[in-house]
């Protein structure tokens, strides 16, 4: 019976604990530009909790003779990178939002990444 109402205790505790803990989030958004040519411009923007930005360069899906296989690799190498990097300080994938855009002769790829952790 002290088993049973010590199991009982150590789980309402942990539910409790669990509703109190605080997170703090960020998000990253790539930009992913297709546009014929090249001269699209592709980024990925990193809001910090903090409000910070932080802004680093991708290449275009498209160089002057069509899709650039190469510039998509790279990109998808700098986005898994970046979520690896955020994973190791504590940063947990809550959800992923895609859009799209696109008209006759352009387009855009975006997709934002929620991460959260617990506050320190």
């Amino acid at each position: 019976m002290k088993t049973m109402k010590l199991t009982i205790a150590i789980l309402i505790f942990s539910t409790v604990s669990v509703f109190a803990q605080k997170y703090e989030y960020t998000q990253m958004t790539t930009i992913e530009s297709v546009i014929p040519g090249g001269i699209g411009r592709s980024r990925m923007i990193t809001t910090k909790p903090n409000g910070e930005l932080d802004e680093v360069k991708m290449e275009n899906f498209f160089s002057i003779v069509g899709i650039n296989f190469g510039n998509v690799r790279g990109n998808d190498k700098m986005i898994a990178d970046k979520i690896t990097k955020l994973s190791d300080e504590n940063w947990e994938l809550v959800s992923v939002t895609p859009g799209v855009y696109a008209s006759e002769s352009n387009g855009i790829f975006i997709t934002r990444y929620l991460l959260k952790r617990l506050k320190k």
